[in-house]
């Protein structure tokens, strides 16, 4: 006999909030670049809200987007979190070098 669901199960499947860590050949301006195409006013139309050095916040459609960059040699580290745009995160994330 199967237990039925209970609601910690549904919930799961709705969770929008992600963090990922990646890091990629881009140099930090790059990456940057690249995030204010995707999620800025040319790209999802997303505000940003704070711009300090090597930190972007994006704001809009119920959620957020915030990448903190750290050079790393010949790479950078991109450290991104979000509420709300998971599944755009992921294919920033995937389509990177």
């Amino acid at each position: 006999m199967k237990a039925p669901p209970c609601a910690f199960s549904e919930i799961v499947g709705k969770i929008q909030v992600l963090t990922l860590e990646v890091r990629t050949p881009l140099t930090a301006e790059d990456l940057g670049a690249r995030l204010k195409a995707c999620f800025g006013a040319g790209g999802l139309g997303m505000n940003l809200e704070e711009e300090p050095p090597g930190r972007f916040l994006f704001a809009g459609g119920g959620g957020h987007v915030t990448a903190v960059l750290h050079p790393e040699g010949d790479r950078t580290l991109l450290r991104i979190s979000t509420s709300g745009w998971a599944a755009p995160v992921k294919r920033f994330v995937s389509d990177l070098p």
